[in-house]
């Protein structure tokens, strides 16, 4: 999103506020402070902007950005690719390294090598984070249903007011 902001921003003013823009973005989205400012540095580096942008500079390295060749899409070829998902937390950082070293070490030798293996996070979405998580297993129809279904006698255990009552008070929901 910067690289695009680069490109479609001609003025440095313009940059900055685009920028700026996307940070309050990242932000409202609960991504620190830190992590943004660290991505950013990344996407300049890895043009060769070791500087900070400026004024002076914004048109010089606009157009490096510009002229720089845009990454073709690879094809994949899916029966000999792995795709394996992870949710992301910080504790997760290392794992993709350790994954595929640990992957060469094991499968280094053998025919499940010609597999390769691709690593991605599978974050829960907004809508799965706002949504409450239901338990029908402790839902009081459900067991007030199971105890007449599995009750020995004819004349369910369950079938008192006070037994009802007691059931659906000493379980917890």
């Amino acid at each position: 999103m910067v690289l695009r902001a680069i490109r479609y921003c001609s003025t440095f003013q313009a940059y900055l506020n685009e920028r700026e823009q996307l940070r309050i973005g990242l932000l409202l989205n609960k991504y620190p402070n830190k992590f943004i400012n660290e991505q950013f540095q990344y996407i300049l580096l890895k043009f060769n902007i070791d500087q900070l942008l400026t004024v002076n500079n914004y048109d010089n390295y606009r157009q490096k950005v510009i002229d720089s060749p845009i990454k073709e899409k690879v094809l994949i070829d899916y029966r000999k690719t792995m795709f394996v998902h992870f949710t992301y937390c910080s504790n997760m950082k290392t794992f993709p390294g350790k994954f595929h070293t640990l992957w060469n070490k094991y499968f280094g030798e053998s025919p499940i090598n010609e597999v390769i293996p691709i690593l991605g996070t599978r974050n829960r979405s907004k809508k799965d984070k706002n949504k409450k998580k239901l338990r029908r297993y402790l839902e009081s129809n459900r067991i007030l249903k199971w105890l007449e279904d599995h009750s020995r006698s004819s004349k369910n255990a369950i079938s008192g007011r006070g037994n009802q009552a007691y059931v659906l008070a000493s379980t917890s929901i």
